[in-house]
């Protein structure tokens, strides 16, 4: 892994100066500080009210994860293998001293860590929001340190599997356009796929019934709600990370195969 800090240091340059990047943040910025300003303006309206007691507005924003993942980590990962494959740069890439893997590491760390940065910025809301339009105090439920630490943790193992997948699909196919559409797929069906089946009548069918626990443990859903509430489980870790390093392998044998078809 010697030349994974060089490899890594020049794909964050990249995004640095590609026009897709800043269209991505501004994207997910955009989006997210509109879905926070509709969390608490419902807040204010039933805040005498019990409906967030137990679930203050931090929670209920980051509820809405989903939505961001599969629009923007597409963007982010559809050209970093895909874009390299369609000017012919992989080939030459691959004859270097570095190897698949390490470049295949670059480019999933330097989306991985973009892909935080922006989720990061958007812990400043509750600051931006009770500067701006309420006074507040630092007791105020925006400020619930416990469900935004909890929330932002949860994204940040989460994200992973998800930037990994981004990778792997740009790794399939040498258009980018492609590659965002596969990403898009995978992320929907994995989050939203999921969280369908677990509403199915599992126990109408004895065979299915026993898969039942195993489809509730995939749930990201339950596993921000747990960790917004300040249980911090293990097992999400392991499953995110394991995931995303089967998914890392996958992806460097894509790319092997198809150098060396």
């Amino acid at each position: 892994m010697r030349h994974f800090p060089l490899l890594l240091a020049h794909e964050l340059r990249m995004l640095a100066v590609s026009a897709a990047t800043y269209s991505a943040a501004v994207l997910f910025l955009l989006m997210m500080g509109l879905m926070y300003f509709l969390v608490i303006y419902q807040y204010d309206l039933v805040s005498q009210s019990d409906i967030f007691q137990n679930n203050p507005p931090s929670a209920q924003y980051f509820q809405v994860f989903w939505i961001p993942v599969v629009f923007v980590v597409p963007l982010l990962t559809m050209k970093s293998l895909a874009e390299e494959r369609r000017h012919g740069t992989l080939e030459a890439m691959l004859t270097t001293p570095a190897s698949t893997l390490e470049i295949v590491l670059a480019k999933y760390f330097a989306a991985y860590f973009f892909y935080i940065g922006l989720w990061a910025l958007t812990l400043l809301f509750p600051w931006i929001a009770v500067l701006f339009l309420k006074p507040g105090s630092p007791d105020s439920p925006l400020y619930d340190t416990a469900s935004l630490s909890g929330g932002f943790t949860f994204v940040c193992i989460s994200g992973l599997l998800y930037v990994a997948l981004g990778v792997l699909a740009s790794s399939l196919t040498r258009n980018t356009l492609v590659a965002g559409m596969l990403s898009f797929s995978m992320l929907f069906v994995l989050i939203i796929g999921g969280n369908v089946l677990l509403h199915l009548p599992w126990q109408d069918v004895p065979f299915l019934a026993s898969f039942h626990p195993v489809v509730e443990y995939l749930q990201p859903f339950q596993h921000l709600q747990d960790f917004s509430r300040g249980v911090m489980d293990t097992r999400p870790f392991f499953l995110y990370a394991s995931n995303a390093i089967l998914v890392l392998g996958m992806t460097t044998m894509a790319v092997e195969s198809r150098a060396t078809s």
